[in-house]
């Protein structure tokens, strides 16, 4: 138990500046450049996956997270969130790194996470709207964010930002804790044994694992992989749709429900598909 608490505090307090400062932007644009941000917004739209598949390569799970809160106030597009998740490494190039895995095989794999999450987030933006003439990434829904979270916009963008940050902060830790605590439970060599003798069912089962809104999530799936536990494509679909945060924190401040089943989902089949056709090719 003291380990479940310790490694729960350790991964939120990780998020915390990330939080913080993507909270401060995102009132300094609501209270000081709505218009021209906005205005940027829709020059920039249909390169948002580009840019979102890029930054969910920076190891660690911050900016996921951080893409979360962007798009609940509406301020990057539907295949921009998913670009990142998609992108995200989590814990996964730390480990790695530190395992000493060849150079080559960890560009490979970041390759195809970068590939999937652009496919994906570019596919999920056309089919969405994004590109036709009169559409374009809704509104900035700030005020609206911030009427719902009853942080107190109007007394200044440190104080909004800072009452943001400890809401999200207190949550995650409390989610991260239960789902420690049903990690240290978890027959994990059971699982890793059914899904290494069947590769679909492998792949099927790994992303839902990866699915689960925690850190430990990536370091399991990469563990595995490691081990020769795993399959390229079953460790491929758990890593694609393993985000971190990122799912936790959409859930947390979208409010449309419906909308964040439909973004999981297409997540969730993206690391499928992905990982069935590299287990077969």
């Amino acid at each position: 138990m003291i380990d479940a608490i310790t490694d729960a505090a350790v991964d939120v307090l990780k998020l915390i500046p990330l939080l913080l400062i993507t909270y401060l932007v995102m009132e300094y644009l609501e209270h000081k450049a709505a218009d021209q941000t906005q205005r940027l917004i829709r020059k920039a739209g249909r390169l948002g996956p580009l840019c979102g598949a890029g930054a969910g390569l920076l190891p660690q799970c911050g900016f996921s997270a951080a893409a979360a809160n962007l798009y609940a106030a509406r301020l990057i597009s539907r295949g921009t969130l998913i670009a990142v998740f998609l992108a995200t490494s989590d814990e996964m190039l730390p480990i790695f790194i530190s395992e000493g895995v060849s150079p080559r095989v960890i560009l490979h794999i970041l390759g195809v996470k970068f590939g999937v999450g652009l496919a994906v987030g570019f596919l999920v933006d056309l089919l969405s709207g994004l590109w036709k003439k009169e559409s374009a990434v809704q509104e900035p829904e700030m005020q609206e964010l911030c009427k719902k979270e009853h942080c107190g916009c109007e007394s200044g963008i440190f104080r909004s930002a800072l009452h943001h940050t400890g809401t999200i902060v207190l949550f995650l830790f409390l989610v991260t804790l239960l789902l420690n605590i049903v990690f240290i439970f978890a027959d994990v060599d059971t699982l890793a044994f059914h899904m290494q003798g069947n590769p679909i069912l492998g792949v099927m089962l790994t992303a839902l694992i990866g699915l689960i809104p925690n850190c430990a999530s990536s370091v399991l799936i990469t563990q595995l992989y490691l081990r020769g536990a795993l399959g390229f494509g079953a460790a491929m679909a758990g890593l694609l749709v393993g985000s971190g945060m990122g799912v936790l924190v959409l859930l947390r401040m979208n409010a449309d429900r419906k909308e964040n089943a439909k973004i999981v989902g297409i997540l969730y089949g993206a690391g499928v598909l992905a990982g069935i056709l590299l287990e077969l090719f």
